[in-house]
């Protein structure tokens, strides 16, 4: 993590010394988008390049957005972060003193959004992550509100509080077990403020075991969760994890369901773990089936350019453009300033993820998510939940 640091600050200092005004081309408004296109979470990056494509084709299809009595369309610099800190940081600083985007969506997962998110602080260019949970992502080393980041999702104070309460009233479970990657501060922090909510509701945490990134053996881990007998397994593992975890559970005799975070929302999962996660509860930030008509009409265009059905982080993403694009109407010129400016003056936006409600000095949305369940082979809506 100090290696990070230091690669940051460096980052920082040239950036300081080589940038520019920021000003668009001719009628052209220049926006960054950083995804997790390689590396260990692709579909993720994936999911927000396509939404980000589809947003822009839409806001350019329909003329571009009035400045002023000047129409402008958007350009997009898209960069891949390889889902690696230090190559989200660097991307960051290329898109603002080399692209000269006036902001940026992205990027998603909280390892990446950290540091890109220090980046745009210091360079003063506004950053909206669409999927990034974790509460450090949008606060400085001093745990006060940064400037210039904002994110479109919940973060996982309200998700781990919410999970916690989940499982102990509504599945009426008492004895939990919680396996996390302990290098990741996002699924550490949704496994400690599950342990904590759950405690609160009257559960019992009987194993709280950890694994690190890369790890492919998770047996001694869950053979002390199989002997502390819980009824539920909370595992806030990224998509990719997940399948080999829940099957060597099976392997040692562990048969109690399993409970997942938002690192669970990538319809990749299903193909990827099968019957062994049918099922299984976990949060997400929308869905698909819900009957809000601009989210079926985000759904189904999504479909159609892509073929797929939009997971929750290409509705994040679309809805970070949604906002993006509120704050350039309102600020009415393409400066990163007035852009910041502008998206911390919004309080509501109603967007295909469900309403936003933004108080003053805070970039973090209060919103609701919804619970879905793995079942025949989809993620199917089970439940709502609010703050």
């Amino acid at each position: 993590m100090k290696k990070v640091s230091l690669f940051i600050a460096a980052l920082i200092s040239i950036a300081l010394l080589t940038v520019a005004c920021q000003k668009s081309g001719e009628n052209v408004i220049k926006v960054g988008v950083i995804a997790e296109l390689t590396g260990s979470i692709p579909a993720v990056g994936a999911s927000c390049k396509n939404a980000a494509l589809l947003a822009v084709k839409e806001i350019n299809d329909a003329g571009g957005i009035d400045l002023g009595g000047k129409k402008y369309k958007i350009e997009l610099a898209v960069e891949d972060s390889a889902a690696k800190s230090d190559q989200a940081a660097a991307v960051a600083q290329k898109l603002i003193t080399q692209n000269k985007v006036v902001a940026i969506v992205g990027p998603n997962s909280s390892g990446n959004a950290i540091p890109a998110s220090e980046i745009a602080e210091t360079m003063k260019v506004p950053l909206i992550t669409p999927w990034s949970t974790e509460p450090k992502t949008t606060l400085d080393k001093n745990g006060k509100p940064k400037q210039y980041v904002f994110r479109a999702c919940f973060t996982d104070i309200f998700e781990g509080q919410a999970l916690g309460k989940f499982a102990s009233e509504t599945l009426k479970k008492q004895r939990a077990a919680v396996l996390h990657d302990v290098g990741s501060d996002v699924l550490k922090s949704q496994a400690e403020l599950f342990r904590t909510s759950f405690e609160a509701a009257g559960g019992k945490i009987v194993a709280f075991e950890t694994y690190t990134s890369g790890d492919k053996d998770f047996s001694a881990q869950l053979t002390k969760i199989h002997d502390a007998n819980p009824d539920i397994i909370f595992l806030p593992s990224y998509y990719t994890d997940v399948p080999l975890q829940v099957q060597q559970a099976y392997r040692l005799g562990i048969k109690v369901p399993f409970l997942g975070s938002d690192a669970w929302s990538t319809p990749e999962l299903i193909k990827m773990c099968g019957k062994d996660c049918e099922g299984f509860y976990f949060m997400n930030h929308y869905s698909p089936e819900t009957r809000n008509p601009m989210t079926k009409k985000f759904a189904d265009a999504y479909k159609a350019m892509h073929g797929s059905v939009p997971d929750d982080i290409a509705a994040l993403t679309y809805d970070s453009f949604g906002l993006l694009v509120k704050a350039l109407k309102s600020a009415g010129k393409a400066e990163p300033q007035a852009i910041r400016d502008a998206l911390a003056a919004i309080t509501e936006y109603k967007g295909v993820t469900g309403e936003m409600q933004f108080q003053p000095g805070s970039g973090d949305p209060r919103k609701g998510a919804v619970i879905m369940q793995i079942k025949d082979g989809k993620f199917v809506w089970f439940a709502d939940t609010q703050p």
